[in-house]
């Protein structure tokens, strides 16, 4: 379509490792990265699995690792890569048509915990003078226009484990109505904290196969039994098709349509029906001028929880009932666990790759289905060579968040 949104970039910083080619490399090897955490066992959370991001090198801001929350300094790393790959340098830009828009479920919510526990044992003379800039929810995407000289947009949207995915619909908007010419778009969340995890584990919403790590987030598995607590970053870097083509860029896929709805049901659980989920496909679906038999493949939110993979199974088996093959489905927490608000950007990303690269990732931690979970197509065991036109990305979050991304192939 010709107001079709160019992916030219990408970067990555998740438990499978730092840069796009590592974390690639272990989501298509199925290598689960679920760990028992160290912090967490000392702080006592009632759950303590885990998959943590690697300390990457974080070139560009050494020296002042302390003045960021970890979900910023993903996001600087994540972003520096995604320019890179796009050919895009800061400086050499028009500062006012460059776009930030970045998703968190939780902000700097590790540097949160971290000041009041000092607040707790010691007073307020104890506290950083950089605890507000490092966890107020707005400050991944202040602090990356600042690294970055942008002035466009500096946005931050939350909509729980759909915020990455939501921080791409935003930019796409913003491309659309001609406000900038490049968008650097994503999800960054470091939620990874004593706090974050018995919270989560308050609700029954983690796996606890302590005793088995690598096999405990188990994506559409008839033995799942809650997700792994992740974190990390994904961004894009977004132009309008003819300003990338002014500039020789050859984009990597195309952001064809999107979808975002609610579903107004409940707090913390799906519509049971998907109801919300099928109307956000149907509107990515209508914004790419695709039907849905043309639909090659998936990537699934799939978060290992009984509701979710039922629900989200349900309505991928009932979209796509044409009585022929449906599209090949995946779902990347089995290795990186549910990084939270990254998820939809990260998963984004694996999707573009998985356009571009003709290789679906396998659904690690997957042995079998059970009733509610059958009849989709899901890639397990190891990855599948499959050529890819037209892909979605489901992400959805608590509050009844739903969003489709769709991509193309160039």
């Amino acid at each position: 379509m010709s107001d079709d949104i160019a992916v030219t970039g990408i970067g990555l910083v998740t438990p499978g490792g730092t840069g796009t080619e590592a974390t690639w490399e272990t989501v298509c090897a199925g290598r689960a990265t679920a760990r028992v955490d160290p912090v967490l066992t000392e702080a006592g959370a009632p759950v303590r699995l885990a998959c943590r991001v690697a300390p990457p090198a974080e070139e560009g801001v050494r020296g002042r690792l302390w003045r960021f929350d970890p979900a910023t300094r993903f996001l600087l790393t994540a972003a520096r890569e995604a320019l890179a790959s796009a050919g895009l340098e800061p400086g050499r830009w028009d500062p006012g048509r460059v776009a930030v828009v970045v998703g968190t479920a939780a902000g700097g919510v590790a540097t949160l915990e971290a000041q009041h526990r000092k607040l707790l044992a010691s007073g307020p003379r104890a506290l950083s003078p950089m605890t507000l800039p490092a966890f107020l929810p707005n400050m991944a995407a202040g602090q990356l226009a600042l690294e970055l000289g942008a002035t466009g947009p500096a946005l931050q949207t939350s909509t729980a484990c759909a915020s990455g995915a939501t921080a791409i619909i935003t930019a796409a908007l913003l491309l659309r109505a001609g406000v900038c010419d490049v968008a650097v778009a994503g999800g960054t969340d470091a939620m990874v904290t004593p706090l974050c995890a018995s919270a989560f584990a308050k609700l029954g919403a983690l796996s606890r196969r302590e005793d088995g790590p690598g096999g405990a987030s188990r994506p559409f598995d008839r033995d799942r039994d809650g997700f792994v607590l992740g974190e990390g970053c994904g961004v894009l870097v977004l132009e309008r098709t003819a300003h990338a083509t002014a500039r020789t860029a050859r984009p990597l896929a195309f952001l064809a349509g999107f979808g975002a709805t609610g579903d107004a049901h409940h707090a913390t659980a799906p519509h049971p029906e998907g109801a919300g989920l099928r109307a956000a496909t149907a509107l990515a679906l209508a914004g790419a001028g695709r039907r849905p038999g043309e639909v090659d493949h998936i990537n699934a939110h799939g978060t290992s929880t009984a509701l979710n993979d039922a629900v989200e199974a349900t309505a991928i088996r009932e979209l796509y009932e044409t009585g022929l093959q449906g599209p090949s489905v995946t779902s990347a927490k089995g290795v990186l666990g549910h990084t939270m608000g990254a998820a939809g950007a990260i998963e984004a990303a694996l999707t573009v790759l998985t356009v571009v690269r003709g290789t679906v990732p396998p659904t690690a931690g997957f042995t079998a289905p059970d009733a509610a979970t059958a009849g989709i197509d899901l890639v397990h065991g190891a990855a599948r060579p499959q050529r890819v036109r037209l892909a979605l990305s489901h992400s959805l979050g608590f509050g009844g968040h739903n969003t489709v991304l769709a991509f193309t192939a160039v």
